[in-house]
């Protein structure tokens, strides 16, 4: 159902955690692969990949360039976009079951997309304010923030123009997706501290 696209460069300590909290994703059946998207890596990225399984697909330093040229090998028809360090929810496999099954009755497979809401590895006043500025940037209109990750199908990506090159070209999709486009899930993709 759901390829993971996760780009890449020197991440191989953010990548561990990533691809455990997919591991319930794969047994579950929704995930049916992961593809790193790597920038020319000097550590052991790829070597944490081949470990868990996934593709590796070297591609050019631009990480727009590299998310657009893994997307077009990807076998799903649903498209989840991660970064590297990011660590999803428990539930979060029930909510994606939840939104493809509404989209799909609705008819809105092309039209609708789904992020993640945003969490924090942290307390105090300086991570709050963090998810404060994320949520007003997405309400007016400046798109998700990447580490929320993106859920959308191929075709929608496409009809989107997919990602562009630039290292911002995850925010700018969500920006020409539009606010009102993204789902926002109650399960959380936490940026964890490295």
């Amino acid at each position: 159902m759901i390829s993971v696209i996760i780009p890449t460069l020197n991440d191989e300590r953010r990548l561990v955690p990533t691809l455990a909290s997919l591991v319930s994703g794969a047994a579950d059946g929704i995930v049916i692969e992961a593809v790193i998207a790597d920038g020319g890596s000097q550590d052991g990225t790829e070597a944490v990949a081949d470990v868990a399984g996934c593709r590796f697909l070297v591609g050019p330093v631009d990480r727009g360039a590299r998310l657009a040229a893994a997307t077009g090998t990807a076998k799903a028809p649903w498209l989840m976009f991660m970064r590297p360090g990011v660590v999803l929810d428990e539930g979060w496999i029930r909510e994606v079951h939840g939104f493809l099954d509404l989209v799909t009755r609705r008819q809105e497979i092309d039209r609708r997309a789904a992020a993640f809401s945003l969490g924090v590895d942290d307390y105090g006043l300086a991570a709050k304010a963090h998810l404060a500025q994320a949520r007003l940037k997405f309400l007016f209109g400046g798109g998700a923030d990447p580490h929320q990750g993106l859920l959308l199908s191929r075709t929608h990506y496409r009809a989107l123009g997919g990602h562009r090159a630039g290292m911002d070209s995850e925010t700018a999709l969500t920006r020409r997706l539009g606010r009102s486009r993204v789902i926002t899930l109650r399960s959380r993709a936490t940026p964890v501290a490295q």
